[in-house]
């Protein structure tokens, strides 16, 4: 019997650090049709982490950790964005996401 297995068995995690004004990294890279676990992280306050075309829209709460499990269905360069209102700096908070096929 042979024993087959898959990404989408192990999804690839990356690891992304929400502060005030940020997440880094600021750039990720995805393939279309594969799975990822997004692993977000702050340790500040609590952040959001919203793409309405990746559908992800979720908090990150302080001194927590969130996963996510992303398929982008789309190719295409993407914006995340914190959706709380963490001060001053708040709306350059974004990251890049780019799908690749």
């Amino acid at each position: 019997m042979t024993n087959l297995t898959r990404a989408s068995d192990n999804p690839k995690v990356i690891e992304i650090t929400a502060k005030k004004f940020e997440f880094t990294p600021n750039e990720i890279t995805l393939k279309k049709g594969e799975p990822v676990i997004l692993r977000l992280t702050t340790t500040d306050r609590v952040h959001g982490f919203m793409s309405k075309p990746l559908k992800v829209d979720t908090d990150i709460p302080a001194g927590k950790t969130t996963d996510v499990t992303v398929t982008p269905d789309t190719a295409g360069n993407f914006t995340v964005i914190c959706d709380h209102y963490c001060g001053t700096g708040h709306g350059g908070m974004n990251m890049k996401v780019t799908v690749v096929e």
